[in-house]
């Protein structure tokens, strides 16, 4: 049986798009042409209750997927999706290099410095692959860390724990919340 909560956030709704029950999805995953294919199945809840749909359709705009649903045809059918979040089971992501991660498996994670500094916990993981950045929250102040491998010099996501050796002034220029 599939657990919502155990399943991966993929993308989320925008909102509909046209007449024909299609949607615009802001993708939450690295792999938008894989996950996003005709006849792939993606889960969203409705009423308390998981629901599979099956893609029909689907065109990139923007770097947007724009997908379709099997036996969703009108825009008053796909309305309550807008806002929604587009999960898939853990178990059907395919395995990643050793030295690559899910934006999943690095939520969470506890980001500190070379110097033991503890600057917070990971909230998300945010822009395309090639330029992606952490948003690091502690209390009210977040944090933006871009995703590279000069700046984040150890990734254990097993362990939970990001060090990153930021450039100078990073750490300053970028802190939102005081």
């Amino acid at each position: 049986m599939l657990d919502w909560q155990a399943m991966v956030v993929v993308g989320r709704v925008a909102r509909p798009h046209g007449i024909r029950g299609q949607v615009i999805v802001n993708p939450e995953t690295d792999f938008v042409a894989e996950r996003f294919r005709e006849g792939a199945e993606v889960f969203v809840l409705r009423h308390g209750a998981l629901l599979g749909l099956r893609i029909s359709t689907v065109r990139l705009h923007g770097g947007r997927p724009i997908i379709g649903f099997h036996d969703v045809n009108s825009i008053d059918a796909i309305e309550w999706l807008a806002g929604g979040d587009l999960r898939v089971p853990a178990e059907t992501l395919r395995q990643l290099p050793a030295d690559e991660f899910y934006r999943h498996d690095l939520v969470g994670c506890r980001v500190t410095t070379t110097s033991g500094r503890d600057l917070g916990t990971v909230a998300a993981v945010e822009g395309p692959r090639e330029s992606s950045h952490l948003v690091v929250r502690k209390a009210r102040r977040e944090l933006l860390v871009p995703l590279a491998a000069e700046i984040c010099v150890v990734i254990d996501a097993g362990g939970r724990q990001i060090v990153i050796e930021p450039p100078e002034g990073l750490l300053e220029l970028n802190e939102t919340g005081k």
